[in-house]
């Protein structure tokens, strides 16, 4: 009779890891696919950013060069 008690006794992490896969397993095929690709676009969005800003202060750094600015020249 221990054993029975032992076994029908979860952990809190395990009773919420199966209502999880309870809420995932009734979504249908379009909604996992469209929250699949909701995560994966949060991701590369960052990359976006970043390599974005990387453009702009190259382009920037290169019409500094391309320009200069004489400070001291007086009109």
């Amino acid at each position: 009779m221990g054993r029975k008690d032992a076994s029908t006794a979860r952990t809190p992490v395990d009773q919420y890891r199966k209502q999880i896969g309870k809420q995932d397993y009734k979504k249908t095929r379009p909604m996992l696919r469209a929250t699949r690709l909701k995560a994966e676009a949060k991701k590369t969005a960052l990359g976006v950013k970043v390599e974005f800003s990387l453009i702009a202060y190259t382009t920037f750094v290169y019409f500094l060069f391309l320009f200069p600015i004489d400070v001291l020249r007086e009109y």
